[in-house]
C-alpha cells in the first residue's frame, strides 16, 4: 500500500507520528465509452453553453448560483483566502463511548501506521481505547479540507474513520410514519420468532458481489470466443499544443533528424545535400514554423536552428 498522508496523532502531551493508508479499495469492473464501429474512445469537450466555444481549464472558475438566479464566481485567489487548515496533525478533541457513534455519519476509512519510533505510544493509544471502550473524536485536514473523524481500533491497527457533518444527514420526512399502526401481540410474536429463526453471527467474508463476478465471467467468455480486438491508438488531437507536447514534438523531431543525418553521412555528400531540406522540415515544431512564417524566414538558408536543436538533444540525453 502507498501512504496518502503523513503526520501525527496528538492527544494531551503525547504525539504519535503516523502514516495514513486507504483502508478500502473499489473492485468494480470499470468500462470506457467507445465507438462501437471502430473502438475509439469517446472524449468530451468542455464547452460554454452561452458562446458555444471550447474552454480550457485555465479559463474555468467556480460559480455558485443563488436561489434568486444570481451568479457568484470564485477564482484561485478567492479560494486561497479561505481558512483552510494545512497542518499535518490529527488533534484529538474528546473520547466518547463507542455506542454513541451513529453509523450514518461514517464516510471513508484509513489505516494509521506508526513510525518506527512511535510503536509504543501507538500501542498505548490502541490499548487505552480498547480498555475504556471509547472512540477518539478528532479533526484532520485531508486533501486541504478539514473534516471530523474518529480513531477506532480494528484488530491491531488504529483506523481513521472520516465522518460527514451532522447537517448533511437528511431526515426521513414521511408522513405515513406519523400514523398510528395497530400491532397485535400475536403478530409481533410471530415476527420476532421469524427474526430469531434467521439469526446468525455476521461474517462479511461469506458474501460477495455476484454481479461483478458475472460481469468478469462474461468478459472472459467473450475474450475466449475470440470476440476481442486490439485497442486502437487514438490520434493526438490538435488543441493548439502546450509546453509539454511542444517539447516532446521537438525532441522527437530532433531524434529523427539526428538519425537522418547519420544515415546520410554513410551514403555520400551528394546524397546528403539532396536530403538537407527534408531534415530541416522534419525537425521543426509547429510553433517554429509559425514563428518562421511570421518573420519571413528564408527556407533556402542553412538549417542552423535544426542543428542547434540536435546538439541540445544530445546534451539532455
Amino acid at each position: 500500500m502507498r501512504a496518502i498522508w503523513s503526520g501525527a496523532v496528538s492527544f494531551g502531551l503525547v504525539s504519535v507520528p503516523i502514516k495514513v493508508y486507504s483502508a478500502t479499495s473499489n473492485h468494480d469492473v470499470r468500462f470506457h465509452q467507445v465507438h462501437g464501429e471502430d473502438g475509439g474512445r469517446i472524449r468530451y469537450k468542455r464547452t460554454c453553453e452561452v458562446c458555444g466555444e471550447e474552454v480550457t481549464y485555465a479559463d474555468i472558475v467556480k460559480g455558485f448560483e443563488t436561489p434568486d438566479g444570481e451568479l457568484i464566481t470564485l477564482d484561485d485567489s478567492d479560494l486561497a483566502s479561505l481558512p483552510v487548515r494545512t497542518g499535518h496533525e490529527i488533534d484529538v478533541i474528546e473520547f466518547v463511548p463507542n455506542d454513541q457513534i451513529d453509523p450514518m455519519l461514517f464516510d471513508k476509512s484509513y489505516y494509521l501506521e506508526p513510525e518506527t519510533k512511535a510503536a509504543k505510544p501507538y500501542a498505548l493509544l490502541r490499548e487505552a481505547l480498547e480498555e475504556t471502550d471509547r472512540t477518539a473524536v478528532v479533526k484532520v485536514a485531508l486533501r486541504q479540507r478539514e473534516t471530523l473523524a474518529l480513531l477506532r481500533v480494528r484488530g491491531k491497527a488504529i483506523v481513521l474513520q472520516t465522518l460527514i457533518w451532522q447537517d448533511e444527514i437528511r431526515e426521513p420526512e414521511f408522513d405515513i410514519l406519523d400514523n398510528e399502526v395497530d400491532l397485535k401481540p400475536q403478530e409481533l410474536k410471530m415476527a420476532s420468532s421469524l427474526v430469531e429463526s434467521m439469526g446468525a453471527d455476521f461474517d462479511p467474508s461469506e458474501f460477495h458481489d455476484e454481479y461483478r463476478d458475472a460481469m468478469a465471467d462474461l468478459i472472459e467468455a467473450k475474450r475466449s470466443d475470440g470476440d476481442a480486438r486490439p485497442a486502437p491508438a487514438a490520434e493526438a488531437a490538435d488543441d493548439g499544443g502546450d509546453s509539454m507536447s511542444d517539447l516532446l514534438s521537438a525532441l522527437q523531431a530532433s531524434v529523427d533528424a539526428a538519425r537522418s543525418t547519420k544515415s546520410d553521412s554513410g551514403s555520400g555528400s551528394g546524397s546528403a545535400e539532396k536530403k538537407t531540406p527534408a531534415r530541416r522540415s522534419s525537425s521543426r515544431t509547429k510553433k517554429t514554423e509559425e514563428k518562421d512564417a511570421g518573420t519571413g524566414t528564408d527556407d533556402a538558408k542553412p538549417a542552423k536552428p535544426a542543428t542547434t536543436r540536435r546538439r541540445s538533444t544530445k546534451k539532455t540525453a
